[in-house]
């Protein structure tokens, strides 16, 4: 039986984070949620399971919206948190979704404001 797009969207996502937990080599991981009206970013440590710092398009210092420029704000504020929080090297998690459009714009706005990825 075929797969749904949801069902594709999460095997998709699960492939790629295995992938990640082999390449990672215990650095936090920047995963990126989009949804139709907002995007969300955070930096997870998978070792201690935790957080370690989140920004969204929700936010009021952020430009609200779905278009890349509010993508473009939401990189830029989560590589200065994660800068503050001493961390430099993360690894990219884009959760499934291709890498274009709104996930592409954030992660340069990111690259551009100090994280290596």
């Amino acid at each position: 039986m075929a797969l749904s797009p949801r069902e594709q969207l999460a095997r998709r996502a699960q492939r790629n984070r295995t992938r990640l937990k082999k390449l990672s080599n215990g650095r936090p991981r920047l995963s990126v949620f989009r949804s139709d009206k907002n995007i969300y970013a955070q930096i997870i440590d998978d070792l201690k399971g935790v957080t370690v710092v989140a920004a969204s398009s929700l936010e009021a210092s952020t430009k609200r919206g779905s278009d890349a420029s509010a993508a473009t704000e939401v990189g830029k504020l989560v590589a200065q948190r994660a800068i503050e929080a001493g961390i430099k090297d993360v690894v990219f998690d884009r959760g499934g979704y291709i890498y274009h459009g709104r996930v592409k714009a954030l992660a340069d706005a990111a690259r551009e404001a100090g994280l290596n990825f």
